[in-house]
């Protein structure tokens, strides 16, 4: 078990080992959660707004799909060209 102490200003300091072992970056952000036991810290990585959309249930779910259906072989391609690419998905309408 690891102690630190609170300072004048409510600041605590994590722990060296703590810090490494969760790969913690001095800037990064925790969530800070009140449980029975005590307060729970949980590392967040902030996502800005422009690339929220990516994060979405909707999208993982779809990157998901691809990367299984790239493992298993279901790709075409490469094309030397635009036409070829055409040609190809004009054929598996």
């Amino acid at each position: 078990m690891q102690i630190t102490k609170i300072s004048p200003k409510h600041q605590i300091t994590i722990p060296k080992e703590a810090f490494k072992r969760l790969n913690l970056e001095v800037g990064d952000f925790l969530e800070v959660d009140v449980t029975e036991e005590g307060l729970l810290l949980i590392p967040k990585k902030l996502i800005s707004k422009d690339q929220a959309w990516f994060w979405t249930k909707e999208w993982q779910k779809k990157e998901k799909e691809a990367d299984d259906a790239i493992a298993s072989g279901e790709v075409s391609g490469p094309f030397e060209n635009t036409k070829e690419l055409v040609r190809h998905l004009r054929k598996r309408r």
